[in-house]
């Protein structure tokens, strides 16, 4: 049996979940969570691949599975849930191979056979912690790394690749297209998730073989791009339009988005979620870029003996660091200061934020901001209250969605970011509770799902999503938090 029949096999008993699971909730998540999680461990058959059409397999992440369940033993389900998806990266979308003598590995981000840089460095991300105690595991990371760096050296301005010159994906927009590329569209983070993979597996490894010619060529082209994006000396050379009826999936004026004013900031044309920007400077991949910028300063003194690159890596993000603190705090009637989503340099704000990450929310996850910072605390009031336009609360759960999805539609995702950056046990519990009353039975996370009706979702196989639960279940054992979970 082939992967592809395994996923459709796996979807279609999750459209066929029983009703119990999908029954509507009541506003109150904890009542929310008993309607839907029978106490019934017999229930939980395994959704993973069968081992022989598994991608990838790790002994230590199969050693970590059975030791979590056995912790998490007072809750069958999220026992279930945890071992269905904490491996789901590996099993359904990791392509390791040997090319040249040299580790290499594509991954897809699901059900979209291309390698978006944000959603690969993402998805690999929880797994570096164990890459000592599994060579084969090391060798896969590494290999994403060098993949990634090769990626940024064929397009800079891409966010999503093909596994070689196939042609793939999007290749009638109007913008410089390659046969390499799925999708051109000029992300910030696209540029910044490699450098924090890199930067975090040569941490635990301390394996620095990673950082040789193509990596200075990539870091180069970032450097290259965000000050190109700076917008100085005029728009600089990207630019992006598509035909289509969707607004946010093509770009304005001209291809270049909307005008800026030159204070510092990088501009971003698209968001995280691939959705177009309403004012260019993005200001959670601004604060991304600063410190990739400053972990890249780190690696090129220490690694490279590049004195002066990581002295224009530090001086650039010295330089985005200021400009957010002065055009991206705004007096908030209600909140006080509070960081803003988007603006433009010429004192336009936009106010909101978006479920993907990098976003408000996920500064703190992502250590771009302390925890502590009363701003991004009053900022994370704000997202998670009515006064976001994109926060939605409904029967069956609340959260943060997007422009992406539209109206009515809660991306886990946004729900995960909360619990990550708590200070709180009881927001903790609460967040464990919705993320296990909403995955209508299937055991599995989604994109998105309806604030009244978990049943109604979107991409039943998001390996992100699936990969970022099992790493906040896994963090909170280790943190000593089991009975939160329970």
């Amino acid at each position: 049996m082939t992967i592809r029949n395994i996923i459709a096999a796996a979807v279609c008993s999750m459209l066929a979940a029983p009703l119990s699971a999908q029954v509507h909730a009541e506003v109150d998540v904890h009542k929310r969570y008993e309607e839907v999680v029978p106490d019934n461990v017999k229930t939980y058959v395994s959704k993973r691949p069968p081992v022989e059409d598994r991608l990838f397999s790790s002994k230590i992440i199969e050693k970590t599975i059975k030791e979590m369940q056995k912790k998490l033993k007072g809750n069958p389900k999220l026992a279930w849930m945890f071992a269905n998806c904490f491996p789901n990266t590996l099993e359904t979308t990791v392509h390791y191979r040997v090319i040249d003598g040299e580790d290499d590995t594509f991954v897809y981000t699901g059900d979209i056979p291309a390698m978006w840089l944000r959603d690969s460095g993402a998805q690999v991300w929880p797994y570096v912690q164990f890459a000592n105690q599994d060579e084969p595991l090391r060798r896969m990371i590494r290999g994403v790394i060098l993949r990634q760096f090769k990626c940024i050296n064929i397009d800079r301005y891409a966010n999503a690749f093909n596994d070689g010159p196939t042609g793939a994906g999007w290749q009638t927009d109007e913008t410089d297209m390659r046969p390499e590329v799925f999708e051109r569209k000029y992300e910030i983070d696209s540029l910044c998730y490699p450098i924090r993979l890199a930067y975090w597996y040569w941490l635990v490894t301390g394996d620095a073989s990673i950082f040789g010619e193509e990596w200075l060529q990539a870091i180069t082209n970032v450097l290259l791009t965000f000050k190109e994006q700076q917008r100085k000396d005029g728009r600089g050379p990207y630019h992006f339009y598509r035909v289509t009826d969707r607004t946010y999936d093509t770009v304005g004026w001209g291809g270049y988005g909307a005008p800026v004013k030159p204070v510092g900031l990088i501009a971003s044309v698209f968001r995280p979620s691939d959705d177009r920007t309403s004012l260019p400077f993005l200001v959670p991949s601004n604060f991304m870029a600063v410190s990739s910028l400053r972990k890249a300063a780190e690696i090129l003194e220490k690694v490279n003996g590049k004195g002066t690159q990581a002295k224009e890596c530090r001086n650039l993000a010295d330089e985005v660091a200021a400009a957010l603190q002065e055009y991206a705090v705004v007096d908030h009637p209600k909140y006080g200061k509070i960081y803003a989503f988007e603006v433009d340099g010429f004192g336009n704000r936009l106010l909101m934020d978006d479920a993907n990450v990098p976003s408000l929310l996920a500064m703190g996850y992502l250590g771009d901001v302390p925890l502590d910072d009363p701003i991004y605390q009053n900022t994370r009031r704000f997202v998670w209250s009515e006064d976001n336009p994109w926060f939605f609360r409904g029967k069956a759960g609340e959260g943060i969605g997007g422009p992406h999805i539209g109206y009515d539609m809660v991306w886990p995702m946004s729900i995960m970011m909360r619990a990550f950056t708590s200070q709180d046990d009881n927001e903790i519990r609460e967040c464990i509770h919705m993320l296990l009353a909403t995955d209508a039975g299937t055991g599995f996370m989604h994109e998105s799902f309806n604030k009244d009706n978990a049943s109604n979702y979107t991409r039943p196989w998001f390996a992100w999503q699936n990969t970022l639960f099992g790493e906040l279940i896994l963090k909170l054992v280790n943190e000593g938090k089991t009975d939160l979970l329970m």
